[in-house]
């Protein structure tokens, strides 16, 4: 998938496709001008809109795999801001903190179960009580097994129930994350930017994104949970579905301008 970005040098708009560690190497087409461009947002983040977009575009079975792994990597990205929650609050260095994570995750870097178990393990030191929200019927396990491993072809209506349950749950744990945690996962992308903006040879502009997406605007200006009537205790669920429908309504027209913008500067991503 592309997105576009502007030239820092002419203006000129460029269609770059999303590379996995968010740099981007990118050579004007107008004037020829070289760019580094960084994207600030996560793994999950990008696989989610990226699962949004298939949606939107008509790709209901590509969709499902991108919302499926957007939900994979939001687990690591909870545990791994747990991890550096709790350095933090005991003042152990980061570095040393971040080797020690990175150095536990690559035993379950192969092995989502052993990943879920770990997600299961720190919500419950976190928030001190069951992640009863992790059944095989909430995370649509079922649907996502017949798509991804058995080949069935989904109707839009039920990706767009899957990819439902998928936001309700992310958006709903990221709104509760410490600030602390969050941050301190962030930086570790901000660290493996700056090793990279360092060795940039002279001549090459760096430029630093921020692209809309479904849960950007949230984690930045945090909305507070919307009271649901199918919720037991007065507050909506984690896996609501009316979240999803609420967020595509809200920044969904983002996405679509965002992908407007590419067509123009290319053709189809």
């Amino acid at each position: 998938m592309f997105f576009v970005t502007v030239c820092p040098v002419c203006g000129g708009e460029n269609r770059v496709e999303f590379a996995d560690s968010s740099v981007h190497d990118v050579t004007c087409g107008a004037c020829g001008a070289r760019s580094c461009v960084f994207v600030r947002k996560q793994k999950f983040e990008v696989l989610f809109d990226l699962g949004t977009r298939a949606l939107m575009d008509g790709y209901a079975r590509e969709a499902v795999a991108s919302f499926a792994a957007a939900l994979e990597r939001f687990f690591e990205f909870y545990v791994r801001a747990f991890a550096l929650e709790r350095a933090a609050d005991s003042a152990q260095e980061f570095g040393e903190a971040l080797g020690v994570l990175e150095g536990t995750w690559r035993h379950v870097a192969s092995q989502s179960e052993r990943q879920l178990g770990m997600f299961a393990l720190a919500y419950l030191l976190r928030e001190g009580r069951e992640p009863e929200f992790l059944t095989a019927k909430a995370l649509g396990a079922e649907f996502r097994n017949r798509v991804i491993h058995r080949g069935y072809l989904p109707r839009r209506a039920e990706v767009e129930e899957y990819a439902a349950l998928v936001f309700g749950l992310i958006d709903r744990l990221l709104s509760g994350m410490g600030p602390v945690g969050v941050m301190q996962a962030e930086l570790v992308q901000e660290q493996a930017f700056a090793r990279h903006l360092e060795a940039l040879p002279a001549g090459v502009t760096a430029v630093f994104e921020e692209h809309p997406g479904m849960f950007r605007a949230r984690r930045f200006a945090p909305v507070p949970p919307v009271k649901s009537a199918a919720s037991k205790g007065g507050s909506a669920p984690l896996n609501d579905a009316a979240a999803f429908a609420r967020a595509l309504d809200e920044r969904g027209a983002g996405l679509s301008v965002f992908k407007v913008r590419a067509h123009r500067a290319g053709g189809e991503g």
